[in-house]
């Protein structure tokens, strides 16, 4: 082939290889040449800005996005409405079938009569002496609002004669939230026969403490009152530690009793008790009490002692 001949043939190949449509694709095997390239998306709009009010007329233009006045309000109710009597229902279905059904519905609600039983503390106590015993029980039955309570305290020494026992029957009514008002009779069973009516208070104060406060007058007139407070100190679920203080007060002697005027006596308690169920808990402890003022006189002139420490071990139950 002559010179000019192989020139010509350059000068097609390499006009060949310029061209768009027959350009090679360096991509990489695998690759479809004959696949489209899908059209872009179009971009989503830009989300609306939050107008600022400025002062300037805000309002909704006329031909732009108007706000919707939303759906149409209801009708208001008549203006007779809530003007009924408060039971309207007795009107129609009759004022005793509705009271049986506000009673049963009442009863749903906790309104109905429970038994409960606690020994609070019923212990043997280990003195420096004559060791003894001590029993403290409380029942009531009722509602809520409105309960008969049963209360008896005693104890004594093992072997001898019960030292000091009495019994409480009291009805007892909620008058504010956490606090029943206590009405009733005490009568004393050990000792010199005693009857006293009974004025008082439970509930529970302000930090959870319990409280049991009560009046005494008796048959004779003497006039005294004995504080009771407590607290449960929770260690574990189930390891309480509980203070206790008990304090007694006379507005007179009462030389038959061996109490003196003002402050009688002071009983500090600390009992540890383990929940073995909620209801059954047995403890130990140790309680410290003392006889003041004109009770200690009374106690020295008996040949007894003015204080007096005990550890104690006892049960706990409620069912």
């Amino acid at each position: 082939m002559s010179r000019p001949a192989l020139a010509a043939l350059a000068l097609i190949g390499s006009a060949l290889a310029s061209a768009p449509g027959l350009a090679q694709d360096h991509s990489g095997p695998g690759h479809d040449h004959g696949a489209k390239v899908p059209p872009r998306e179009a971009a989503p709009p830009a989300p609306a800005q939050p107008q600022v009010d400025d002062g300037e007329d805000t309002a909704p233009q006329s031909g732009g996005n108007e706000i919707s006045p939303g759906p149409t309000m209801e009708t208001p109710p008549p203006p007779e409405a809530g003007s009924g009597p408060p039971r309207a229902a007795d009107a129609i279905w009759g004022a005793d079938v509705m009271a049986a059904e506000r009673h049963r519905e009442h009863a749903a609600h906790g309104d109905f009569p429970v038994l409960w039983v606690q020994a609070d503390r019923l212990e043997a106590q280990v003195r420096d002496g004559a060791d003894g015993y001590l029993w403290d029980l409380q029942v009531y039955y009722g509602g809520p609002t409105s309960r008969f309570w049963f209360k008896s305290e005693g104890e004594g020494a093992f072997g001898e004669k019960i030292e000091q026992a009495e019994v409480q029957v009291l009805w007892s009514g909620a008058v504010a939230p956490y606090w029943d008002l206590q009405l009733g009779l005490r009568q004393d069973i050990a000792g010199p026969d005693t009857t006293h009516a009974v004025i008082g208070v439970q509930g529970l104060a302000p930090y959870m403490f319990e409280v049991d406060a009560a009046l005494f007058i008796s048959h004779r007139g003497d006039v005294t009152a004995r504080v009771e407070a407590e607290i449960d100190q929770r260690i574990t679920q189930r390891l309480i530690l509980q203070p206790r203080v008990e304090a007694g007060f006379s507005l007179q002697d009462i030389p038959q009793l061996g109490i003196g005027a003002g402050l009688d006596k002071v009983e500090l308690g600390l009992r540890l008790r383990y929940e073995i169920t909620r209801e059954f808990a047995p403890y130990i402890g140790v309680e410290q009490s003392w006889r003041v003022g004109g009770s200690a006189d009374y106690a020295r002139a008996a040949g007894e002692k003015t204080r007096a420490t005990s550890f104690v071990a006892g049960l706990r139950f409620w069912f």
